[in-house]
């Protein structure tokens, strides 16, 4: 997942320069740390926000950075952008691509420097201080990103260079600049009249302010909902490197001698294919499914009504039907009925695998509970049943070939080099947010340095669930600034001592965000504003999940799949049963997924008269049996009460685009195996003509560009095994 919350993203895209997630290093330590008193006094010296970073790359200073440096560099960053903004605005020279356009692309510096960590750590290293500085910041910066968007001279000039752009003599890549930014600023209000636009304030600052509590309330109920058990018993099933995992998070949450299982944020819990205690497994299960409504302070069910309510007001003020025809009206989609019909055509097939798949199951089930009816929560648990009895396949049997170091550097780093000659060096000389988090530069074929990039594997408190990939710095060359990136996943931890062992799903999402990653490091763009990974969202997971697919190349598994006793490499027929068993269960993964991407665009076509649904559980229910996907034995993905992708996460109306980029991203790998497979022949091809190129040509056309020709569905179907 690209992780770029909606305000960070709104925020980002109006800085000009910035664009569209205990000890000695860290920043702030999550147990211990109080919100530190702001002193909005302190000398603009010790705030290191405030001059531009002196470490290699401009990587922040993690070391020197504390909670009570945000909300004056927020504070003055904003002032400086505006005032630049406003001398752009009001200048008397009549405007020029240079004076206006490139001039806001170099403006927001400051801004940009502390978002862009802040953002970064609120997702992965919340802490009770940062809570409460987003949400002093949040309405700030929506009012900042208004008042930008809303600027009657500054529109003017951009709107003046548009109308003459044939004249202006610009280059493809410059007009394309132009063209955004006047794009954006129209999607943002900006021809609205002075009422409307006062309306247009008062909707973004509050969706501005539920975002963050949505964003906190769910961190808060995903970390208060984990499961205890005391009795290691319980846990039967479970390997030794899970069971360490739980004993550790449950020692750090204070709960020595125990064992604590959190939540990670899907409705499915990976730990259930593992867990014999039905008991367990049925808590772990419905812990999980009720986040955001248990009517506690952390319900999240007002909010979701609201956001969906106010969404709807903004789109028709902007003169759209809903809010998925103002988001996909900027996608390669286009418009909601393009997303259904692609929805409508494949899910029966998902739907029929997936009931095929339980029949399977429930007679597993009777074995072993005679008389009982098939749950959610043994899904996951017979599933790994029946892909031992068919593929002989234990998932307890691969893990010890899936070494956590030994995947990140003779798997994901080698693929990396093999592919496009890059190669990755630890820095261990650079301050660091957490004890957890390494850093590596990310060196070319001929020695010379692309950028830095953070690795953030580990869980922890004040992490949320799921995985990827954002950025600290963007690579621009007007600016003369190299990517500086980052992934984010939720690897429970094994003891000190001991090994981490990785499932196969981890090592798949580690080459995905890692596929993100590659996405900004390799990119050569001018403006800011089109570099890296600032595509639209049916786009942007395409390159990640085109990265998949080589962790299961035969040359790519044979250097990393190693016994982590023996160092032997794992067996021809262990691996052949891998590659027969990947497409097991796909009619479960598809139909969650599936209803969730159907569930979004329920909420997000409502018009305004019905978009206030009080009855939060209802409607969703309504939404899955109208759109044919209501089947109790598989909660969507993510129901509407911890729906992170689509209420602060940035993919409202958009959640379709893992499926939409799937149709791409599985085409370019059939392409480049047709290329040679792995080795720089495909690599340098994919890299030349889409990993370098950000938002500089139409998304459709670069693809064109490495394939020659528009996708096909034929290799999804055949990835999914759904044909």
């Amino acid at each position: 997942m690209l992780q770029r919350s909606l305000l960070a993203t709104a925020i980002l895209l109006a800085l000009g320069a910035c664009q569209p997630s205990n000890e000695d290093t860290q920043t702030v330590a999550p147990d211990t740390q109080a919100a530190a008193p702001v002193d909005a006094t302190e000398p603009a010296a010790a705030n290191p926000f405030f001059a531009v970073s002196s470490l290699p790359f401009l990587a922040p200073p993690f070391d020197r950075i504390q909670e009570s440096h945000y909300l004056p560099a927020f504070e003055e960053g904003m002032r400086q952008h505006l005032a630049e903004i406003r001398a752009i605005a009001d200048q008397a020279e009549p405007a020029s691509f240079d004076n206006t356009i490139v001039a806001m692309e170099r403006s927001g510096a400051l801004l940009f420097r502390v978002s862009k960590v802040f953002f970064n750590l609120t997702e992965s290293t919340s802490t009770p201080g940062l809570q409460k500085i987003q949400e002093q910041v949040a309405p700030l910066l929506a009012q900042h990103q208004d008042t930008i968007y809303l600027d009657g001279p500054l529109f003017a000039r951009i709107d003046g260079l548009m109308q003459q752009r044939d004249a202006l003599g610009l280059d493809a890549e410059s007009l394309r600049l132009l063209e955004r930014y006047h794009a954006q600023f129209v999607r943002n209000g900006a021809k609205l009249n002075e009422a409307d636009k006062a309306s247009l304030r008062a909707y973004n600052e509050t969706q501005s302010k539920l975002i963050t509590e949505f964003q906190q309330k769910l961190l808060a109920d995903t970390e208060a909902t984990a499961v205890l058990v005391s009795d290691v018993a319980e846990l039967e099933g479970l390997d030794a490197s899970g069971i360490s995992a739980a004993a550790e998070a449950a020692k750090a949450a204070g709960k020595d001698g125990q064992y604590l299982i959190g939540l990670q944020l899907p409705s499915s819990q990976g730990i259930l294919s593992s867990l014999k205690n039905r008991a367990l497994r049925e808590r772990i299960h419905q812990a999980s499914v009720a986040r955001g409504n248990l009517g506690n302070a952390n319900d999240t069910k007002t909010l979701v009504s609201q956001l969906a309510e106010l969404r709807a007001q903004r789109a028709a003020l902007l003169g759209f039907p809903n809010h998925a025809a103002y988001v996909l009206a900027d996608q390669m989609a286009g418009t909601p009925e393009a997303v259904d019909q692609m929805l409508a055509d494949l899910a029966p097939a998902m739907l029929a695998n997936a009931k095929a798949e339980a029949a399977e199951m429930q007679a597993l089930l009777q074995a072993d509970h005679p008389g009982a009816t098939l749950e959610p929560w043994d899904w996951l648990y017979y599933a790994e049943k029946v892909r031992k009895a068919r593929y002989d396949l234990d998932e307890s049997e691969v893990k010890p070939y899936f070494e956590f170091e030994r995947v990140l550097k003779d798997g994901l780093f080698y693929t990396m080099n093999q592919l496009y000659g890059i190669t990755l060096e630890e820095r261990k000389d650079l301050p660091v947010y957490h004890p957890d988090v390494r850093v590596f530069e990310v060196k070319d074929a001929d020695g010379s340095s692309i950028g830095l990039f953070y690795a953030d594997y580990f869980a922890r408190p004040g992490k949320r669930g799921g995985a990827w990939m954002d950025s600290f710095v963007d690579q621009s060359g007007l600016l003369g600034t190299k990517p500086v990136v980052v992934n984010v996943m939720g690897i429970p931890k094994a003891a000190a001592g001991q090994p981490t062992l990785l499932s196969f799903d981890d090592v798949n999402t580690m080459f995905h965000e890692f596929g993100h990653a590659v996405h900004g490091l390799f990119s050569q763009v001018r403006y800011p504003m089109l570099s890296g990974t600032n595509v639209p969202r049916d786009y942007v997971e395409f390159p990640s999940q085109a990265h998949e697919d080589w962790s299961l190349d035969p040359k790519v598994l044979a250097n990393y799949a190693k016994h982590m006793d023996s160092g032997e490499p794992m067996p021809a027929a262990l691996i052949d049963k891998i590659i027969a068993a990947r497409r097991h269960g796909q009619g479960f993964a598809s139909t969650e997924y599936i209803a969730a991407a159907m569930l979004d665009m329920a909420w997000h076509k409502l018009p305004v008269d019905k978009a206030r649904q009080d009855d939060v559980i209802g409607f969703e229910t309504a939404a899955l049996k109208a759109a044919g996907v209501d089947y109790a034995l598989i909660p969507p993905r993510y129901r509407s009460t911890y729906f992170a992708h689509i209420w602060p996460g940035g993919y409202s109306a958009g959640y379709y685009a893992y499926l939409w980029s799937e149709v791409l991203a599985a085409d370019a790998f059939q392409a480049m195996g047709e290329m040679g497979g792995l080795g720089r022949t495909s690599g340098q091809r994919l890299r030349e003509h889409v990993l370098s190129r950000g938002m500089t040509a139409d998304p459709m056309q670069l693809y064109i560009n490495f394939r020659g020709h528009e996708p096909g569905t034929e290799a999804l179907l055949e990835r999914r095994g759904l044909r």
